[in-house]
């Protein structure tokens, strides 16, 4: 794509291209602006740059994890004759690394800016028009006129009406991470990937984790498969589990919490402890950005787009988690550029969800791209399914990371890759493989007739593809 193919625009506003929100995909998004040559703007009402990816998200959830991880393999140090006495748990040193590793980042999105040459206006911005944006910071107000604005706000963590948040021992993932003190029992409500990921990080540091879940199995939106193998792993990680579980209430009794539960019997069940994490998905930022104002449709809580950002009001544009479906950074990046290249006039086509990865960073890792080997079937494909346990691979019982499997799930008639699925370590890592086959379309002997290095935890993905035509070699 040629820089020089962008539409050029002749008027009389302030920028060219607005973006509220500086989140992965709101920077991103300017970024890509500022290259095809327009004078860009982006709006932060937060004191510092990335959204909640960087600073509450992604960015200091990995680095939690990575302590959970390094504890966890301290435990199992004498496997590796290695003798570790004792070890203590700094709690508060840890969260503070959290917290640097956020700031870190930050900076360097405050360096694009500045190196793209991005007008930066922090404040709240909201929509006065569909050309023009408030902008009120410190009890002032700034207006700013640009011909297109694209709304990248995000998301928040949605609530129970029977639970109240109050931030302080009912909370959520924002709270989760900073809190001043190890719990020593902590209920987490919701098991899809915050849930899981929390899960991994509190028993890591020796608190008595409950998971609840309200459908029959945790991550629900994975394989089943996959979601149950890493249920089995949790188990033996000493997380309890409660599934097909309905959370009745929640209230805080001095320092403590009591959630009441409903199980799938009717049976009603008590749990007590130190905090409550409510992790039952997120909705759309979408409250004062003006958009009953300029009649920007919304449903369910999230704006309303076609597949390249569009609003319904001309000039306006939503991406990211305000615009609903796959609620995942990368994704608000990638549907921001493709915004920006479509108003530019380049050549663009809608992305396709299922060409979209979707990981959960706890350990054993989970990752998948495409249908589940379910949903391939009620598509009306007839599939063959490939398996590659990980305790078949050289590498991973060298590391002594033989949990989980890769596995593939292909339309039998062409052989075509319509989803993988992998749980065990690295497979955050070893989905982009799969992803960029699934793009391809490429096919089980495509994959299968791919040279991988030995030894490798990506050899399971080559063995994988050949078990489904029954030519796996090492199983």
């Amino acid at each position: 794509m040629s820089n020089r193919a962008a539409k050029k625009f002749a008027h009389d506003y302030d920028f060219d291209i607005t973006v509220i929100g500086s989140g992965p995909g709101g920077y991103e998004t300017a970024i890509r602006s500022s290259q095809l040559g327009y004078k860009t703007c982006i709006v932060e009402k937060e004191p510092t740059l990335g959204g909640v990816c960087l600073n509450w998200g992604c960015i200091p959830t990995k680095s939690l994890l990575k302590n959970a991880e390094l504890i966890h393999a301290l435990h199992h140090a004498s496997e590796f004759g290695v003798k570790i006495s004792s070890f203590e748990i700094d709690f508060p040193a840890i969260i503070k690394r959290s917290r640097d590793v956020a700031a870190q980042m930050a900076k360097g999105v405050d360096y694009l800016m500045k190196k793209n040459k991005i007008t930066v206006k922090k404040g709240y911005g909201k929509l006065a028009s569909a050309h023009e944006i408030e902008i009120e910071s410190d009890g002032k107000v700034e207006k700013i006129t640009s011909l297109h604005v694209i709304l990248a706000t995000g998301a928040k963590a949605k609530s129970l009406p029977n639970v109240p948040i109050d931030r302080k021992r009912i909370i959520t993932s924002y709270e989760a991470m900073i809190l001043p003190e190890k719990p020593k029992t902590i209920a987490i409500i919701g098991a899809g990937a915050i849930g899981v990921e929390f899960a991994y990080f509190f028993n890591a540091v020796g608190a008595k984790v409950t998971l609840v879940e309200y459908m029959p199995r945790i991550l629900p939106n994975e394989d089943e498969e996959i979601s149950t193998w890493l249920e089995r792993e949790y188990k033996k990680q000493g997380i309890e589990i409660l599934t097909s579980a309905k959370v009745e209430s929640a209230s805080v009794e001095g320092e403590s919490v009591r959630t009441v539960l409903t199980d799938f019997k009717g049976e009603r069940k008590e749990l007590v402890s130190d905090y409550c994490l409510v992790a039952v998905g997120l909705t759309g930022n979408i409250e004062n950005l003006g958009l009953e104002k300029v009649g920007v449709q919304t449903e369910k809580g999230f704006i309303k787009v076609d597949g390249f950002g569009r609003t319904n009001v001309e000039g306006v544009y939503a991406i990211g988690d305000v615009a609903g479906g796959m609620l995942l950074a990368h994704k608000a990046s990638v549907e921001g550029i493709n915004c920006v290249e479509t108003i530019a006039g380049l050549p663009t086509k809608p992305i396709n969800p299922l060409d979209i990865p979707a990981c959960t960073y706890c350990q054993p890792s989970v990752a998948h791209v495409g249908l589940t080997e379910k949903a391939a079937k009620e598509q009306g494909y007839d599939v063959l399914v490939g398996r590659f346990p990980f305790k078949a691979s050289g590498k991973a019982t060298a590391a002594g990371e033989t949990a989980g499997m890769v596995k593939l799930v292909f339309d039998k008639k062409t052989g075509e890759l319509l989803g993988a699925h992998i749980v065990g370590h690295e497979a955050t890592e070893m989905i982009a493989e799969l992803c960029v086959a699934k793009k391809l379309e490429a096919t089980a002997d495509w994959i299968h007739k791919t040279i991988h290095a030995h030894p490798t935890f990506s050899e399971a993905i080559k063995e994988a593809a050949a078990a489904a035509y029954g030519e796996a070699i090492n199983i």
